[in-house]
C-alpha cells in the first residue's frame, strides 16, 4: 500500500480549519435556505389564506344577498298573500329589475310542479318537468333549508332564446302557498347568474399556471375551475374529492406525481369549499433569489474565512516553520547553523532546548573527532613502528664487513643511500609525502638491496612526472619491494623488479610494482590483505595489510592495494590514490584526518 504524502503543518492547519469552516458554512448555509423556504412557504401560505378569506367574503356577501332576497320574496310577498286570487308577479318584477345584474331569472312553483308565476317570463319549455329536477325534488326533501345547486344551463323557460345559453346556480327553497283553503307547499326557484362568481373567482386566477383557486361543494364536485374545459375533456385531472374532505388550513400532498400545497377555506351556510393550489415546484422557482442570496452570502462568507484561516494557520504554525527550518540547517551540516528561538512559550522553549542539545553534541563530535585522531595518529605511529631492526642490523653489518675488506667506496654508498632511506623514513615526523620522495626513499631502499645481494636482481622505477608532485603515506612502496626481494626474486638468477607510475584515464594514480618471481597460490593471495595475524621474520616487518590499513585510514576505503599473481608467474602490486597536490595546506588537512578543501 502507497504511503500517504506528508503535509506541512501549514497545510495541516490550513485544511483542518478550512474543512471545519466549509463544514460549518455549510450547515449554516443549509439551515439559513431551509429556514428561508419554510418562512418564504409559511409566507406564501399565509398571503393565500389572506386571499381565501377575501375571496370568501366576497362570495359569502353574495350568496347572503341572493338568500335575503330569496327571504324577501318569500315572508314579504309570497307567505302574505293569496296565491288563488293574486300572484306577486309585479313584486317579483320589482325584485329581479333591483338585482338583474346577479340574477338570470325567479320562479314559484306548486308542490305538483305548476308554475305559479316567474320572472322576468313566465312561459316554459313543453317539454320541461321541473319536478325531476334536483334542485326541487331536495327543497321539497329538506324543506327547512336552503339549497344551491351545481352550475347548470338554465333551460325552463322560452320567452327569450338568449335564456337558455345562460349558466346558473338555482337557489330553491319550500315555501308555503297560501289562499286555497289549506296551506300548501311549494318551491320558490331564484337562478343565480353563474358569470358573477365566474367573475369573482377569475379575479384571483390572474396566473392559473403557477397558482389557481376552484370552487366545489362539500362533496368535492367542482362549481368553478379555472381549467374546468381542460377537466371535462380529460385532458387534466383535479384531486378535488379529496381535497374536500381536508379540514381547513395549508395541507401538502402528492397528486399525479407532483408536490403541492392546497390550502382549503370553507364557506359558511353552503359548505362550499375553496381551495387554492400551489405547485411545489413553483415554490422552488419562489425560492430562486433567495438560493442566490444565501450561495453569496456563503460564498463570500467562506472566502473570509478561508483568508483568515491561512493567515490564523500562518501566525500559528510559521514560528515551527522557522523552528523547522533550524532543523533542517542542522541535517545539512552547516556550520553554526541559527537556531530560532521565539514564538510561543512551547516553541521558544522546543528552541533552546535545541540549540543546547546541538552545542552539547558539536562539542562531542569535537571531542569524539579529537579522540579518533588521536587513535588514528597511534594507529599509523603503530604500524609505522612495526620496521623490524633486522634490516638495520643487516645493513650495518655490511658496512662493517665492506670497511674490514677494504671496501671504503661501496661502504660509503651504503651508508649515503642508508642516511637518505631514514631521512625519507623521519620526515621531520610527518606522515604524508610526495611521491617523489617516496620513490626515492624506495630506490635508496632497493640500492642497499642490490649492494647487500651483490647485484642478484635489477630494478627499473618509471614514474610518469604528472604524479611526483602528489601526496601519499610515506614507506608503501617499500614493503612491497621487500616482500618482492625476499618472496619473489632473491634466489634467482635473472630477477627483475619494475615499478611505474601513472595518471589513470579516471584521474587517479596508479604505483605498480612487478616482478618476475616465483608467484603465489590464490589461497596465498586472499590471506595477504585479510590475515593481520601472520608475522613476518625476513625484512622489515611491515606486511601488506599494514600498507593496506594506512592508504584507507588516510584516503578513504576505495584505495588501497589491488594484488594479482599466479604460480611461476610473478607478482603484481597495484597501489591506489587519490591525485592530490601536494601543497604545505593538502599535508596539514590529510595528516589532521580531513580531505583537503574541507573547511570544516
Amino acid at each position: 500500500m502507497k504511503s500517504a504524502v506528508p503535509r506541512s503543518i501549514q497545510v495541516t492547519v490550513s485544511v483542518s480549519f478550512t474543512v471545519v469552516a466549509l463544514i460549518c458554512m455549510l450547515a449554516m448555509g443549509i439551515a439559513l435556505y431551509e429556514r428561508f423556504s419554510v418562512r418564504s412557504e409559511k409566507m406564501l401560505t399565509d398571503g393565500t389564506e389572506q386571499t381565501l378569506d377575501q375571496t370568501v367574503l366576497t362570495l359569502e356577501d353574495y350568496l347572503r344577498s341572493m338568500r335575503r332576497m330569496s327571504d324577501a320574496i318569500y315572508y314579504n310577498v309570497i307567505k302574505d298573500q293569496d296565491i288563488s286570487k293574486e300572484k306577486p308577479i309585479e313584486q317579483m318584477n320589482l325584485l329581479y329589475e333591483a338585482h338583474k345584474d346577479y340574477l338570470i331569472s325567479l320562479a314559484l312553483y306548486t308542490e305538483e310542479g305548476e308554475l305559479v308565476c316567474a320572472s322576468p317570463v313566465g312561459v316554459e319549455k313543453a317539454d320541461v318537468d321541473v319536478k325531476v329536477q334536483s334542485w326541487f325534488k331536495t327543497a321539497l326533501n329538506k324543506p327547512e333549508n336552503l339549497h344551491f345547486s351545481l352550475p347548470h344551463v338554465q333551460n325552463i323557460f322560452v320567452d327569450d332564446p338568449t335564456f337558455r345559453y345562460y349558466w346558473v346556480i338555482s337557489l330553491s327553497r319550500a315555501v308555503e302557498l297560501g289562499g286555497r283553503g289549506v296551506p300548501e307547499q311549494g318551491v320558490l326557484l331564484v337562478d343565480m347568474n353563474y358569470a358573477v362568481i365566474e367573475q369573482m373567482m377569475e379575479g384571483v386566477n390572474d396566473n392559473p399556471s403557477q397558482q389557481y383557486v376552484y370552487l366545489c361543494d362539500s362533496s368535492g364536485d367542482i362549481i368553478y375551475h379555472p381549467m374546468l374545459m381542460q377537466i371535462a375533456a380529460g385532458l387534466y385531472k383535479e384531486n378535488n374529492v379529496m381535497a374536500a374532505s381536508y379540514d381547513d388550513g395549508s395541507h401538502k400532498e402528492m397528486f399525479m406525481g407532483d408536490g403541492r400545497i392546497v390550502t382549503v377555506k370553507t364557506m359558511s351556510y353552503t359548505g362550499w369549499k375553496l381551495i387554492s393550489v400551489i405547485p411545489t415546484s413553483n415554490t422552488y422557482l419562489g425560492m430562486k433569489d433567495t438560493r442566490y442570496f444565501v450561495i453569496m452570502i456563503v460564498s463570500i462568507t467562506l472566502l473570509a474565512m478561508l483568508i483568515l484561516n491561512r493567515l490564523v494557520a500562518r501566525r500559528v504554525t510559521m514560528p515551527i516553520i522557522r523552528l523547522n527550518d533550524s532543523i533542517r540547517e542542522i541535517e545539512t551540516g552547516k556550520v553554526n547553523p541559527s537556531v530560532y528561538i521565539g514564538g510561543p512559550l512551547e516553541i521558544e522553549h522546543l528552541g533552546r532546548t535545541l540549540r543546547s542539545s546541538y552545542d552539547q553534541i558539536e562539542q562531542l563530535m569535537k571531542e569524539m573527532v579529537e579522540s579518533q585522531e588521536e587513535k588514528r595518529k597511534s594507529e599509523l605511529d603503530a604500524l609505522q613502528s612495526q620496521i623490524n631492526p633486522h634490516f638495520l642490523y643487516n645493513t650495518l653489518d655490511s658496512i662493517v664487513w665492506m670497511i674490514e675488506g677494504g671496501k671504503y667506496e661501496e661502504a660509503v654508498f651504503m651508508i649515503t643511500q642508508l642516511a637518505s632511506l631514514f631521512r625519507v623514513s623521519l620526515s621531520s615526523g610527518k606522515t604524508i609525502i610526495s611521491i617523489e620522495d617516496e620513490i626515492r626513499h624506495a630506490s635508496n631502499y632497493m640500492n642497499i638491496q642490490n649492494v647487500r645481494f651483490k647485484d642478484a636482481f635489477t630494478t627499473e622505477f618509471d614514474i610518469d612526472d604528472k604524479i611526483k608532485n602528489c601526496c601519499t603515506v610515506k614507506l608503501i612502496v617499500q614493503p612491497i619491494l621487500e616482500n618482492a626481494v625476499y618472496y619473489g626474486v632473491k634466489d634467482m638468477e635473472d630477477g627483475e623488479i619494475s615499478v611505474k607510475g601513472i595518471m589513470g584515464d579516471d584521474g587517479d594514480i596508479y604505483i605498480t610494482v612487478s616482478d618476475n618471481g616465483f608467484g603465489m597460490s590464490s589461497d596465498q593471495l586472499e590471506l595477504l590483505l585479510t590475515d593481520d595475524t601472520r608475522v613476518r621474520k625476513k625484512g622489515s616487518g611491515v606486511g601488506l595489510i599494514n600498507v593496506q590499513r594506512r592508504i584507507q585510514l588516510r584516503f578513504g576505503e576505495e584505495y588501497g592495494l589491488k594484488i594479482e599473481s599466479e604460480p611461476d608467474e610473478g607478482c603484481r602490486v597495484t597501489i591506489h590514490l587519490p591525485a592530490i597536490e601536494y601543497t604545505e595546506e593538502n599535508r596539514k588537512m590529510l595528516e589532521s584526518g580531513k580531505e583537503p578543501g574541507d573547511e570544516k
